[in-house]
Order: C-alpha cells, then structure tokens, then sequence
C-alpha cells in the first residue's frame, strides 16, 4: 500500500505543478507590460516609473545666473548667492534669503555703484552695509539691514516707492564685505 499511496502523492504533486505552471503562464501572458519581466534590450531605470521633472532646490543657485564673482538676485525666490569664482571647484555659494523691495529692478546683469556704511533708508529706518546697485525710476535699489536688526513681516507689502531689498544684520555685513564697488549683481526672475 505504500507505493500505491507514494504513487498519488506523486501524481497529485505533479499535477498540482502542471497547474501552478499553467497558471503562472497564462498570469506573464495577459499582465501589463508595466509589470512584465524586463526584456533583454531594456535598462532597469528603463522600466521603473516615468521621473517627474524635478523642482530645482530653493537654496541651488539659479541656471543662467551670469559667471564670474557675482551676487544673484532672484526676485521670485526672494534670496541672493554670493558667488566667488576664486573659491576651490566644488564649493557652494553663501546664499540668503531677503525681504524685496516695492521698487524691483528688471531682470539684467548690474554693478555695484555705491556704498554707505550707515545712512536712514528710504523708509526711515536707519539701516547700515547698503550696497546700491540699480536705479528705477528715480528709486534707488540696493541691498541693506536695519541697525535694529527687524525684517518686514513675510508677505507684507513693502512701503510704497522704496528701493531697500532688507537682509538680516548678519547676513548684510557679509554682503558689505563681498559686494565692493564695480562687482556684479545678476537680477534674475
């Protein structure tokens, strides 16, 4: 009775193979292409889902920023980039966020024009390191801190006709020791 009962076990595990086998077929046969096994002539990377086109980080220096020594100026991303073209190969520019103007320059490539240590801004706050590089309209436009170290509120609207583009004290000094007079200032977007 034992080969008998050795011959259904066998039998039964054979055909519980041939199933198995059937079905596994007939699962690659109708399973999306998405999911099928990668053919020979394909990458992995080839197979995976599609990449989203990625968002550049808000801290990366702007594409088409100009070259050479230069402070960046985005108006959209409200942040500048020191960026010294004799730093080592590799080294990432000091960028700071900044409270912009109401007056805002157009786009273009500029250069610092002059400089005052410590004067009352066009909204009557005494402020110090401003590094002026741009007239519109007759507003002067430059980068600045107040002596008493404020920021304007994010999101409020700055005072009409003023040209100040507000740093935070610490940020402003290292402005004023980078941005000496004929350095350029690249505004972008």
């Amino acid at each position: 009775m034992a080969s008998s009962s050795s011959g259904i076990v066998a039998g039964l595990t054979a055909g519980a193979l041939a199933v198995v086998g059937f079905l596994a077929y007939q699962a690659s046969a109708s399973a999306p292409e998405s999911v099928a096994a990668p053919s020979s002539s394909t990458s992995p990377a080839a197979t995976g889902p599609k990449d989203k086109a990625r968002k550049p980080s808000p801290l990366a220096l702007p594409a088409n920023s100009g070259s050479g020594t230069r402070v960046v100026y985005s108006l959209a991303g409200k942040r500048i980039w020191l960026v010294d073209s004799q730093a080592p190969a590799g080294t990432k520019p000091r960028t700071f966020p900044v409270a912009p103007s109401a007056v805002s320059p157009a786009p273009d490539t500029y250069k610092v024009l002059t400089r005052s240590l410590k004067i009352t801004g066009s909204d009557g706050k005494p402020v110090e390191h401003v590094v002026r590089f741009a007239n519109v309209d007759g507003t002067t436009i430059g980068f600045s801190a107040a002596v008493d170290g404020t920021m304007p509120t994010p999101g409020a609207t700055p005072q009409e006709g003023t040209g100040a583009v507000r740093l935070s004290r610490a940020d402003g000094t290292a402005v004023w020791e980078f941005a000496t007079v004929t350095v350029k200032v690249v505004v972008v977007p």
